[in-house]
């Protein structure tokens, strides 16, 4: 999972980065507005960690970006402000949870983890689709389908970001631990793999291809 970290202490972004990192999280780190919201336009995030009071902005704007974008990814603001009335403002204008600086970094990572599987990021149920990315497991009408590693994870973050098209570099990005060593071939290779292994023998359709652009989860399809 590809979490955001937007916080302008330094240090303090760097701890949480290298935390998270300790934990398997891909992370991103901004330190102002204007390179998280650059972050924001061409990547997608599962979670969003972003500072109220940043040096150019306010981070419950950027939070209103961020769902504007993708509504499921999960956003959570960090806050000096101890008061009631901040944190049910933070709440009411977008964020789905606030913590309370000084924090411990154990409860951030709980508070994280809580949020994530609440938001419906771990496992995803579309119609009779049923995919679990902490067992790497895909089940279609009961019946297990055999598909793992790279091509399970395109599928999964797919179908995480099922109402937005997602770029080939995009994919990398999220997917692949040092993207600049591969090339965008790779992801060919996977969506390929995903439409012999599952879509075919199932009958039915889960990624379109959408030109120039990158790739859509499609399943089921409208009508």
């Amino acid at each position: 999972m590809r979490i955001l970290i937007v916080e302008d202490e330094t240090t303090l972004n760097k701890t949480i980065a290298e935390g998270l990192g300790e934990f398997g999280y891909q992370t991103d780190t901004s330190e102002n507005f204007k390179d998280a919201e650059y972050f924001i336009g061409i990547r997608n995030y599962d979670l969003v960690l972003c500072d109220w009071m940043l040096p150019d902005g306010d981070g419950v704007e950027l939070i209103n970006i961020v769902k504007a974008k993708s509504p499921r990814t999960a956003c959570v603001i960090l806050s000096a402000k101890d008061d009631k009335e901040s944190e049910i403002s933070a709440l009411k204008s977008g964020a789905d949870d606030y913590i309370k600086k000084p924090f411990d970094f154990d409860v951030l990572l709980a508070r994280i983890e809580a949020r994530l599987r609440f938001g419906g990021t771990n496992i995803i149920k579309i119609d009779d689709l049923v995919i679990d990315p902490d067992e790497e497991k895909i089940t279609y009408k009961e019946q297990e389908i055999e598909l793992k590693g790279k091509p399970f994870e395109v599928l999964t973050h797919l179908a995480r970001h099922s109402d937005q098209i997602v770029s080939k570099e995009q994919l990398l990005d999220a997917i692949w631990e040092e993207p600049e060593l591969v090339t965008p071939n790779v992801i060919e290779v996977a969506i390929n793999q995903i439409r012999q292994k599952m879509d075919k023998p199932l009958n039915i359709s889960t990624i379109e291809t959408v030109r120039r652009r990158g790739y859509r989860f499609c399943y089921p399809k409208k009508v």
